[in-house]
This record gives C-alpha cells, structure tokens and sequence, in this order.
C-alpha cells in the first residue's frame, strides 16, 4: 500500500529558468523543545527518509500494521516522538505513523511550499529579493538545505542551487538557523 500523495512527489520536478547554477548542523528548533527519551536529540526535529521504500507502521513495533508506505528518499519528515529504536513522523501534508530509526538519517531536506496550487516559488541567485532570479520551483519540489539564516535558507536539487525565503520551504523551523 502506498500513500498516495507523498509518492508524486517523486514526480514533481523544479522548473528552471536559467542555468546559473552554483551534513548541516542545526540550531535548536524553538524554545520549549525536550530531548528524546532515545536518541537524547531534540524533539521534535527534522530528519529526512534514508532509502526508497520506507514503511509506517501504526504502532512502534513491527507487529503492528503497515499504514502505508514512502517511496521516495530524501523526503523531509519530523520526528515528534521516541520510542526506543522507533520514531513517531509527521509529513508535510500532515500526515502520521512509525518507522524504525534506522529508516532516518540526519541530512536536511524540506518541500517548497506555495500560496496557490499553480504558484512558482522564485529562487534567487543571492539572499536577496533585488537578486536575480535563477529558477521558480513548483510545490512538492524536494531540496537539499545548505544553510540558513533564519530568514533565507540555501538549497540545490538537479538543476538549481540558490537562496529561496525560508518561509516557502517545510522541514526547517520558522526563524531556525542551519550552517
């Protein structure tokens, strides 16, 4: 069984204008956070899906059933609870279950975000909304995160690498500093 949405975004692809085209640490996500009974890492935090195929389960263990599963790697998720070897996940699109810890690793990715289903997201060549504009990407583009600023964050893909507002991009906290 697959979920339906999160499997198009492997799908989705950036569209990009021009062809100028150029293991982050995070700082803490917000006050308030606490660390995982597990990892002793904060929670909640973003992560993103290691393989291809990743299933989630309805409960912390592989006993319980399979609810559905990703197939796409790199996807960004956050995790919101620790259970032993297993992690609670939420999606971009809201949705929740369990994967085994190992199904995760630390490397910062996130999904552009749009206003409008037809918005393009513009990609700028600097931290700069004067700068010039080297791509728009569509809603659902995955993105690796360089750094960012807590206002702009740096990201590439197949064909862009530039600054985007750090607001238009799930899986970096709003005002978070990444470096």
């Amino acid at each position: 069984m697959s979920k339906p949405i999160g499997c198009l975004i492997s799908t989705i692809s950036a569209v990009v204008m021009m062809a100028g085209v150029e293991g982050t640490t995070a700082s803490a996500a917000g006050a308030g956070e606490a660390n995982g009974p597990a990892s002793g890492l904060p929670v909640p935090r973003f992560v993103s899906l290691k393989p291809d195929k990743v299933n989630v389960h309805a409960g912390p263990t592989r006993d319980q059933d399979i609810k559905w599963q990703y197939t796409r790697a790199g996807l960004p998720v956050e995790i919101t609870a620790e259970s032993d070897n297993w992690r609670r996940i939420r999606d971009w699109e809201g949705s929740e279950g369990w994967v085994y810890h190992s199904l995760l690793s630390g490397r910062r990715t996130a999904v552009v975000t749009t206003k409008g289903k037809d918005d393009l997201v513009p990609l700028y060549g600097k931290a700069d909304l004067e700068a010039a504009v080297v791509a728009r990407l569509q809603a659902g583009v995955i993105a690796a995160i360089k750094q960012c600023s807590g206002i702009w964050c740096r990201v590439h893909g197949t064909g862009f690498d530039g600054w985007m507002v750090q607001d238009r991009l799930w899986g970096v906290y709003p005002n978070e500093k990444v470096e």
